[in-house]
């Protein structure tokens, strides 16, 4: 396999990776989901904004032994390192950002079937006195102060109740009963939030699939947000541009909604209209799960309910898990990121920002390196410009540093070292206070500040570390000559 167009499922991901050396490990000595399995990807390639010690860039992980499982493998952090995900895109890791602003451009819509597809091998239908998620799915609490067991990784699908358009996102959903889920819908914020309050306005249920562990296109597409992909735009054609191909999806069993076929799980249901959930009601701890920004989340009192009508799996399915704060999260949401501000700033000042990485450090939301590039003296103040309008291509944007063409944005070592240099703080810092940020950041809060008004409220900021125009001779790096050291090593 030597390009992404014959990466088509969660399987074929993990053969590629299997096929290079430190990119997989794989285990039999059995596993608790409960806490324990989270707890040792922690040390093996967790990183993000995981607590140290935490490896970063180490292997992805499949366990063949989950306790309670007997039958089913868990597999974390298939995507938990910049390169593993370039590998697997057909990428530079530095060019992704830049390939999915090309995808975005170009979408190839997915495809319906009703053939049987792989993901329904294995029928399990609610009404069966046996039927319990518990059993059925391996979903792993992350910590011991969890609500309960969540699906992670769970690309959610659901079709508008009046204009018939279909979307893809992803959000946490805990298992709550042998038969019922809950799911997370910030309000405002995503496309089935927005179709689950239509379908309450109308007073009738929004049937929902739930497919879990698919191919790395899909799952990296379905992280887009608005205004990049809006409402109607279906993410899955994303993943039909990255895979030169379109996602097939397949009429689920048990409720008039499509699921992606080459899942190992899906889960078929409908979000009840007007029913929320406390979702800590069974464990009472007041947590959620370990969300991007490092803390543990609050659990909600305002989760909407999926009651589940079936479970359609593989043979010897393989449940895909990812750690909250992991450098996994930052992947799937940051790369999106990227390419979301990378596609609006070069529509405005074409060839002024050369690149973008979302850092590892904001979770892949929270702040943003752009790499700025002036060539003549009419483009000074020009990256400012760039950092309001990645604000406005991402709304969760908080922080921007603008650094210029001779820094590399992936290094931090680098970039610190242009604040440091090229950096004053009193002439250099651009602050745009009161403005709609992220819930998630526990320093947004009235809490912190009682100028802050509202939850999610922050002071946008710009770190310009680029060079005045006037004076780039002055700021020129030392350069050495250019050998090849293999002659020497």
């Amino acid at each position: 396999m030597n390009n992404r167009t014959d990466i088509l499922s969660l399987r074929d991901a993990l053969q590629v990776l299997k096929g290079v050396p430190g990119q997989l490990a794989e285990t039999e000595v059995e596993v608790d989901p409960a806490a324990e399995l989270s707890g040792v990807y922690r040390y093996v390639g967790a990183g993000g904004t995981v607590m140290r010690p935490t490896k970063v860039d180490g292997p992805a992980m499949v366990f063949h032994n989950v306790k309670g499982h007997p039958d089913a493998s868990v597999a974390i952090g298939v995507l938990a390192s910049r390169e593993r995900v370039g590998l697997l895109l057909g990428c530079k890791k530095e060019e992704l950002g830049k390939l999915l602003c090309e995808c975005a451009a170009n979408p190839v819509p997915p495809v319906k079937s009703e053939a049987k597809a792989p993901c329904q091998e294995m029928v399990y239908r609610a009404e069966d006195p046996d039927f319990d998620l518990f059993r059925l799915i391996p979903a792993p609490t992350n910590t011991p102060v969890d609500a309960g067991p969540y699906i992670t990784m769970g690309m959610c699908y659901a079709t508008h109740p009046d204009t018939g358009l279909s979307d893809v996102t992803i959000h946490r959903m805990c298992i709550q009963s042998r038969d019922e889920l809950s799911i997370f819908l910030q309000p405002g914020s995503r496309h089935i939030g927005a179709m689950a309050e239509r379908a309450t306005e109308l007073n009738q249920p929004l049937p929902i699939s739930v497919s879990i562990g698919v191919d790395p296109a899909i799952e990296i597409g379905s992280c887009f947000e608005p205004p990049t992909t809006p409402l109607g735009f279906n993410e899955l054609s994303i993943a039909g541009a990255l895979r030169q191909q379109p996602v097939q999806m397949v009429k689920c069993v048990s409720v008039n909604e499509y699921a992606i076929a080459n899942a190992e799980y899906v889960i078929e249901g409908e979000i009840v209209p007007g029913v929320k959930v406390v979702e800590d009601q069974n464990s009472h701890t007041g947590f959620a799960m370990p969300e991007f920004p490092g803390y543990n989340g609050h659990a909600s009192r305002e989760c909407w309910l999926i009651k589940v009508k079936a479970v359609t799996t593989r043979k010897h399915p393989i449940m895909q898990t990812v750690i909250g704060p992991s450098e996994e999260h930052v992947n799937l949401a940051g790369i999106p990121t990227e390419a979301s501000i990378f596609q609006m700033i070069e529509k405005a000042l074409p060839g002024k920002v050369t690149n973008v990485y979302a850092h590892a450090s904001g979770g892949g939301k929270y702040m943003a390196v752009l790499q700025c590039r002036k060539t003549v003296h009419t483009d000074e103040g020009k990256q400012r410009q760039a950092a309001l309008l990645a604000f406005s291509a991402f709304p969760e944007l908080k922080h921007v540093i603008l650094v210029d063409e001779d820094v590399d944005i992936f290094d931090s070592r680098d970039v610190l070292w242009a604040m440091n240099t090229r950096f004053q703080g009193d002439r250099d810092i651009i602050t745009i206070p009161g403005v709609r940020c992220h819930p998630l950041d526990p320093s947004a809060s009235p809490e912190y500040d009682p100028s802050i008004t509202d939850v999610g409220i922050s002071c946008k900021t710009i770190f310009d570390c680029t060079v005045p125009f006037h004076l780039k001779d002055h700021f020129k790096r030392a350069e050495f000559m250019e050998v090849d050291p293999n002659k020497w090593l």
